[in-house]
């Protein structure tokens, strides 16, 4: 099995007003990984305290939710990167085993498929916009994924030599795209989603929802990725 050692694991935490969902955010990364906050703007203390609970913060001033995630990837030093939103919906803690499965060779990128815990943990219209975006991507990519969800690990180096562009809600679906553009096998794994502390800064609002929608439109109407001056990347396997 493979050995993921201290300090060799940062996650990143887009953070827009999440002062009560960080404590307990917080406290499941596990020993030893670096947490680090992507303070978005927050109004209400975030960063203040998620520096306070031992975290790293990094401020990004550009409002986005892409904006946010590739800020911390751009801050991040260890071999292997994670993702993870900040609300309190999903336990970091569970990134230990997608972490393995990256360093044991058996996947370049793995995702979490939310599974609700709870009423009102993923309201229906959201679930259903997420089902028809897996089935665009799987059109669009070939690869069979159930969800888009933000829990997710790969190695550092490799995903910034995907070049991701978009800055707002089009970056998680990006990632899947250039990924399997890429070669990468990619796989996913069922998690606890639980209900969010606060409300959706997307999936909470008519506009946050419609913008969301326009940008994941526009990545998966861009042409086939390939890294400038390199070739196609090909790996096998993947969820294809």
């Amino acid at each position: 099995m493979a050995v993921v050692t201290e300090n060799s694991v940062d996650v990143v935490l887009p953070c827009l007003n999440e002062a009560g969902a960080l404590p307990w955010v917080l406290a499941r990364i596990p020993a030893g990984w670096r947490a680090l906050v992507v303070d978005n703007g927050s109004t209400d203390g975030s960063a203040d305290l998620a520096r306070s609970l031992g975290a790293t913060v990094v401020q990004e001033p550009r409002r986005g939710f892409g904006a946010a995630c590739h800020a911390g990837l751009l801050a991040a030093e260890a071999e292997y990167v994670c993702f993870c939103d900040c609300d309190a919906s999903l336990d970091p803690g569970l990134l230990s085993g997608f972490v393995r499965a990256v360093a044991a060779g058996e996947a370049d990128l793995v995702l979490g498929r939310r599974r609700p815990r709870g009423r009102g943990a993923w309201p229906a219209h959201a679930r259903a916009g997420n089902l028809a975006l897996a089935r665009m991507l799987r059109r669009r990519t070939g690869l069979r994924l159930h969800d888009l969800g933000p829990l997710r690990a790969t190695r550092r180096e490799d995903l910034l030599r995907l070049e991701l562009t978009d800055r707002r809600s089009g970056y998680p679906l990006q990632m899947v795209v250039r990924a399997a553009d890429a070669g990468w096998r990619v796989r996913e794994e069922d998690v606890p989603y639980l209900p969010r502390s606060g409300r959706s800064k997307v999936t909470g609002t008519w506009r946050g929802t419609w913008q969301a929608v326009r940008d994941m439109h526009a990545v998966l109407a861009e042409p086939p990725y390939a890294p400038a001056g390199a070739a196609r990347t090909e790996r096998s396997g993947g969820a294809r």
